[in-house]
Order: structure tokens, then sequence, then C-alpha cells
């Protein structure tokens, strides 16, 4: 007899924090958004993980023996509610894993991830989270201070990237498979952009 995994059943209407995101055996990974749960898609497609292999890769040899750190999902990234200040696990309501994360400082680092925001955040497209990533993360790494955030397109082989000026976003050149991306904040790190859409 299999054992099955009974999944708790969410009240769409309440506001969710990481004290309960702690307790929840989903099949599939979820995130919280300002204390809203959504669900991520179960296994990203194959191109989705080569992309993501390949971006792990440059940026890992990068950062090799530098004080900041890159983390690959699954790495919960927790942001405290500006309101309470509180880091306690039940008045975050904000967790999230993205994609790749560089943090500088090692203060935000703890045994369960990070708390507070990465310095660089990249997220990959997939069709089923194309909306969340392009409004309601948008929205929340530029709220929160992510300095630097990119957002990755497979399909279309783009890198869309965004810097914080004045707390707002300000949105560089979109760059094609034949242009090179070099980060803003870490002007040293460059690459090809078709690089990592090998196949």
């Amino acid at each position: 007899m299999k054992n099955s995994v009974e999944e708790p059943i969410l009240d769409y209407g309440k506001v969710y924090t990481y004290a309960d995101y702690l307790k929840w055996r989903f099949k599939e990974r979820v995130e919280i958004i300002k204390g809203k749960v959504f669900k991520m898609s179960p296994a990203p497609a194959r191109i989705h993980q080569r992309t993501s292999s390949e971006l792990s890769r440059i940026f890992l040899n990068f950062f090799y023996k530098s004080e900041c750190k890159v983390y690959i999902a699954p790495f919960d990234v927790r942001l405290v509610d500006k309101k309470k200040n509180s880091i306690k696990d039940e008045d975050i309501i904000t967790v999230f894993q993205p994609d790749l994360s560089v943090i500088c400082d090692k203060n935000k680092l703890d045994k369960r991830g990070c708390i507070g925001a990465p310095d660089l955040i990249i997220e990959i497209l997939s069709p089923s989270n194309s909306n969340r990533e392009m409004k309601n993360k948008y929205e929340l790494y530029e709220e929160n201070g992510v300095q630097e955030y990119w957002i990755v397109d497979y399909v279309y082989k783009t890198i869309h990237r965004y810097v914080l000026k004045d707390d707002i976003y300000i949105g560089l050149k979109p760059l094609i498979a034949e242009e090179t991306a070099t980060s803003y904040i870490f002007p040293e790190l460059s690459f090809l952009v078709g690089e990592i859409f090998e196949e």
C-alpha cells in the first residue's frame, strides 16, 4: 500500500504565514505572496531546467570563493512584513523560491534559507507562471529592495533586466540570443545570452 500525502485544504480568503507553510505537505511546491498561496508547477519543463542549469553554472563559477553566495531553487526566501517588522514565523506572510538568487549579506542567511531581499534574483518564465513573474513578483521584488531582477524567457530566448533606482525598477534594454548579458550591480559578470539556451 502506497503512502499517500494528505494535502491541507486551503481557504483562499485567509492570510497564511510562514508558520503555516512549514506544516504543509503538498505534492508540488507552493509559495506565499503577501499571505496568498500560489501553487507552483509540479515539474518544470526540460528546457526550463536546462536553462536553469546553464545560468547556475555561469553564476556559480563567477561567484566561486566570493562573499556573495548563489542559491538555486528550491531555496526559501522569506520577506519581513514592513507593518509588523518581525522575523517570527507567524508574522512572515511572504515566502517564495526564485529560480536563482545572489545574496551578499551573510546575515540574511540561516539554516532555512534567506530572510530579507537577495541582491539579485532571476526567474525563468514557464507557461504556468508567467503572469505571476511579470506582475506579482516584479512588484514584490521592487517593494522589498531587490537591487537587480532578471526575467528569462526560454521560448523567445530573451532576458529582461530591471535595476532598482530610487525604489523604482528601471528596465534595461531587453537582450536577445546574439547579445551579451551583463549584470548592472556585478559589472564583471558577463556572458552570451544564447549560451544559456543551447539544447
